[in-house]
């Protein structure tokens, strides 16, 4: 396979660790973006599969953590968003034609561990919609000893009273040629340069999403905004199939916070349920992104995750 050399854009914390970014093409010949982080490890190779409006930068922190505990990471930006390819021709609006085409962007990943020798064995860390995805790539066969999802995409929060009409749309816009468009009131400004720290879903920790912030004000390249009505129709039936199936085999640990505003807590709470390797922790206080809130929680739910991998070996 082709591994052209890609950027690491410059982010605002010198002390993170450094890595080592690649663009490679996916089955469709999208352009996509993975990097490598502490390439020789001792304890093996993390998966990172980030959610929707994210991108490598943001998640070199998480690296940086992984590394200290003895493992290389890898991460990938999905399809339409990051620096990957974008999907549309308003490149801030979250895009797919098929969820089943990150599953492309998860086989050119997998093609590019095998290609670069990351060390073995491999797991898999998975973030909100990359948890949808995630789960969706273990009932494919992704070799990985043990998984970690945080506030996985496994349901949507919507209102009683819209959902039916996400639903009606989410279908009806894209046979009318239109499923590229944003639903009423959506942006294609991204999340968290439009809401104040004090009313933001994402993080209770300040320093965190000042990162973000500053991050997209410095690289706004990286934005991205609402997800089409493309993008909600196939999240929506992706979820539902999702819903449908036996939990894995697959060792698990599963986080959710109290203060989840984004995703369906009673989908990975049923979930888990009959999930006989796996285990569900509430994070107290914690919102949508666990691995942005403050030190002492990031560091918790990394030790649990290490923790469980080096007992899957």
């Amino acid at each position: 396979m082709n591994l052209d050399a890609a950027p690491i854009l410059n982010n605002l914390k010198d002390s993170l660790l450094p890595g080592t970014a690649y663009w490679v093409r996916a089955s469709d010949n999208t352009r996509l973006r993975i990097a490598i982080f502490n390439q020789s490890s001792t304890m093996g190779t993390i998966l990172f599969f980030p959610g929707r409006t994210d991108y490598i930068e943001k998640y070199q922190h998480t690296a940086t953590d992984l590394a200290q505990r003895g493992y290389t990471t890898i991460i990938i930006d999905w399809r339409g968003q990051g620096l990957a390819d974008r999907m549309l021709d308003n490149t801030r609006i979250g895009h797919v034609n098929s969820f089943i085409d990150y599953q492309k962007d998860v086989d050119v990943m997998t093609e590019a561990v095998n290609e670069l020798q990351l060390p073995k064995p491999y797991y898999l860390i998975a973030h909100s919609m990359g948890g949808c995805i995630g789960l969706r790539s273990i009932y494919r066969g992704l070799d990985v000893k043990a998984s970690a999802f945080t506030g996985p995409m496994w349901g949507i929060q919507i209102k009683p009273y819209l959902r039916l009409a996400a639903w009606t749309m989410g279908q009806i816009m894209p046979a009318l040629g239109q499923g590229h468009r944003l639903p009423p009131g959506k942006s294609i400004e991204p999340y968290v340069l439009n809401a104040r720290f004090e009313d933001n879903q994402l993080t209770s920790d300040f320093i965190m999403y000042e990162m973000m912030r500053k991050q997209l004000q410095t690289h706004p390249e990286l934005s991205l905004g609402s997800p089409s009505f493309q993008w909600i129709g196939e999240a929506l039936w992706e979820m539902l199939s999702l819903s449908k199936m036996p939990a894995p085999s697959t060792p698990s640990k599963v986080f959710l916070g109290t203060d989840e505003r984004i995703i369906d807590p009673t989908r990975i709470k049923a979930r888990m349920k009959n999930w006989a390797n796996g285990t569900l922790h509430i994070i107290q206080k914690g919102r949508h992104e666990l691995l942005m809130e403050n030190h002492k929680t990031r560091s918790k739910i990394l030790n649990l995750i290490t923790n469980e991998f080096a007992k899957a070996i």
